[in-house]
C-alpha cells in the first residue's frame, strides 16, 4: 500500500505523476507583497480561485484514500488467451518464481532418494533377519545333536562298537580321595 500513500503525499504537494500543479502558482503569488507587507490588489482577486482549487485538491485527495484501501483486491489481469496459450503467462510465471520451483525440485530428488536409501535398508534388514533365524535353527539343530552324543548311552554304544578301546564301564562307584595340604 506504499504507493497510494506516495500519490497521496505528493498530491498534498501539488505534484502527480511528476507533473506541477497550480500550486507552485499559488506559492508564487504568496510571495508577491509589497514593501510594506501587504498584498497587492491582484492577490486579493485571485483568492477565489485558489479557494476552489484547495476544493478541488481535497475531494481529489478523499476520492484518492476512499479508493486506496486494504480491502482491495488485486487488480484484474489484462492478459489476453492470445498470451496466455502462447505460453506468455507460463513464461513470466516461471521467471517469478524461479527458486521456487528449484527449490521444489531439490525437495523432490532428496525425497525420491531417501526413500530409496530406506527401501534398500528394509531389504538389508529382512535378508539379514532371515539369515538370523536361519543361523538360529542351526545353532539348535547342532545343540541337539551334540546332547544326544554325550549321553552316556550313546557313548558307551559307541564305545562297544569299536572294540580296539580300552574303557569299560565302572563297577564301583566314584570316591573322593582326601588329600591334605601343606602349607
Amino acid at each position: 500500500m506504499k504507493e497510494p500513500e506516495l500519490i497521496i503525499e505528493n498530491m498534498a504537494d501539488g505534484v502527480v505523476d511528476g507533473t506541477e500543479k497550480k500550486a507552485g502558482k499559488r506559492a508564487a503569488k504568496a510571495e508577491k507583497t509589497d514593501e510594506g507587507g501587504k498584498k497587492t490588489d491582484e492577490d486579493y482577486g485571485n483568492v477565489d480561485d485558489t479557494a476552489e482549487e484547495k476544493s478541488k485538491e481535497t475531494s481529489t485527495l478523499q476520492q484518492l484514500k476512499e479508493q486506496a484501501s486494504e480491502d482491495d483486491s488485486a487488480p484484474a489481469g489484462t492478459q489476453t488467451l492470445r498470451q496466455i496459450v502462447g505460453g506468455d503467462y507460463l513464461f513470466s510465471m516461471v521467471r517469478n518464481h524461479i527458486w521456487l520451483i528449484v527449490l521444489v525440485v531439490l525437495l523432490m530428488c532428496i525425497y525420491v532418494g531417501v526413500r530409496y536409501q530406506c527401501q534398500q535398508d528394509t531389504i538389508e534388514i529382512s535378508r539379514l533377519e532371515k539369515e538370523l533365524t536361519d543361523a538360529k535353527y542351526r545353532a539348535m539343530s547342532s545343540s541337539s545333536n551334540l546332547t544326544e552324543m554325550c549321553r552316556q548311552s550313546n557313548v558307551l554304544r559307541v564305545l562297544h562298537e569299536n572294540e580296539d578301546t580300552l574303557l569299560i564301564m565302572p563297577e564301583q562307584p566314584p570316591f573322593i580321595v582326601p588329600v591334605e595340604e601343606d602349607e
